[in-house]
């Protein structure tokens, strides 16, 4: 069972139709299916839109918790609605207030 806040690895849709696989922050579970809305992380900072998507710094105080390798930022705009089946494998997850943040910019 996975849940919301958490990082996994999935099969992510890109903008060119083909899937990849990539670590993803479980957003919200969706009603009826198991289906979880989900935002890709990517360990370009440089895609980064500033006052949008989270920077997670390898020297912040949850970065262990979240199983990424390097600084890493979530980008909100990179979103897609995933089956269950396409997770991987777990990383981590991220903070409460780190989820919280998230989804507050995205109902902005």
């Amino acid at each position: 069972m996975v849940l919301e806040g958490e990082i996994v690895v999935a099969k992510l849709p890109q903008a060119d139709g083909a899937s990849k696989l990539r670590p993803v922050v479980l957003l919200r579970e969706l009603p009826g299916f198991g289906d979880f809305l989900v935002c890709g992380v990517s360990s370009q900072l440089r895609q980064a839109v500033p006052d949008f998507d989270e920077v997670i710094h390898a020297g912040s105080m949850d970065f262990q918790k979240t199983g990424l390798k390097v600084s890493s930022v979530v980008r909100l705009a990179f979103l897609a609605v995933i089956p269950v089946v396409d997770f991987k494998r777990r990383l981590g997850k991220v903070s409460p207030e780190i989820l919280d943040r998230l989804r507050g910019t995205l109902s902005q």
